[in-house]
């Protein structure tokens, strides 16, 4: 176990380096009066935050022996559309944080229409990546990959849950609602990583059931985590305000199963995620590491 840690941890501290490093070439600051945008940006996306989904994609292709830059691109791409939904979720109209990665978020550290053109312009900047040449030579894989992401980020998948989200302040959610938000929120990202890998590693639709299987278990379970931490967490290990879904008046998976069958349930989709790579030898080990760090982290 503590050499699967190790192992995890190099794997992170390696695709949060590459991350930073990409994001500080793309977004390098202009000399004219879009410097504010870029450094906004800059802000949101450079330093801090976990880089699950983009370790996801890399985990995913190591499975099908992709190139190291192919997925590293299609990393950066997932992790613009997850910067960017959290710089518009920290918004006095959605969540009203004031604290995200350990820093002011973006509308307080700029100003609020800075934050919304910061937003969309990491929303941008990850269809401008997958489209480019260089994540991929071969276009018909690209178009995949593109069409994968808008999916699983518009009102199929993660804007719809965010939209759910809101709605769940004015609304009793029962278990089954609360599940679907989640796997539209959270899962389906989350989703689109492991769908990553198997495209750039050429693997037929029918071919990606395990990984679609594991990333489904994973992304309840993440959320699941997210919400006992929400509970019993400390501000300063998240990175951000504790305690909101409950004076938002939110059901949660916790608000509903109580905090020990949560953290039960958490171990039992973590057990069927791993599960799912059963067809899988040795190359799948940092996909099991990834799903149990995820009910063990504190942040």
């Amino acid at each position: 176990m503590a050499v699967v840690g190790m192992a995890l941890k190099s794997a992170m501290d390696r695709v949060s380096a590459d991350i930073d490093a990409a994001f500080d070439l793309l977004l390098a600051i202009p000399d004219d009066p879009r410097r504010r945008l870029y450094e906004a940006m800059r802000h949101a996306a450079i330093g801090g935050g976990k880089r699950l989904r983009p370790l996801l994609v890399r985990a995913a292709s190591d499975l099908f022996h992709v190139d190291r830059v192919p997925a590293l691109r299609a990393g950066i791409a997932i992790e613009c559309i997850h910067v960017y939904s959290l710089v518009h979720d920290d918004m006095p109209c959605m969540d009203d944080d004031d604290l995200r990665r350990g820093k002011p978020t973006v509308h307080k550290a700029f100003d609020e229409a800075t934050a919304v053109l910061a937003g969309d312009s990491l929303h941008a900047l990850a269809f401008e990546v997958l489209a480019d040449p260089e994540t991929h030579p071969d276009p018909f894989i690209r178009v995949e990959l593109l069409g994968e992401l808008a999916k699983a980020a518009g009102p199929a998948g993660m804007a719809g849950g965010q939209m759910m989200d809101l709605e769940a302040e004015a609304s009793e959610f029962d278990l089954a609602a609360v599940t679907r938000l989640q796997q539209l929120k959270t899962g389906a990202l989350i989703g689109f990583c492991l769908e990553a890998g198997a495209i750039l590693g050429r693997v037929a639709p029918e071919g990606r059931k395990p990984l679609r299987a594991y990333a489904r278990d994973l992304g309840l379970a993440f959320q699941i985590a997210d919400d006992l931490l929400d509970v019993e967490g400390a501000e300063e290990n998240t990175g951000k305000a504790v305690g909101k879904d409950a004076a938002a008046g939110k059901e949660t998976f916790v608000s509903l199963l109580g905090v020990e069958r949560a953290r039960q349930q958490a171990r039992i989709l973590v057990d069927q995620a791993i599960g799912h790579l059963a067809s899988f030898g040795a190359e799948a080990d940092l996909l099991r590491a990834i799903a149990r760090y995820v009910v063990e982290r504190d942040r």
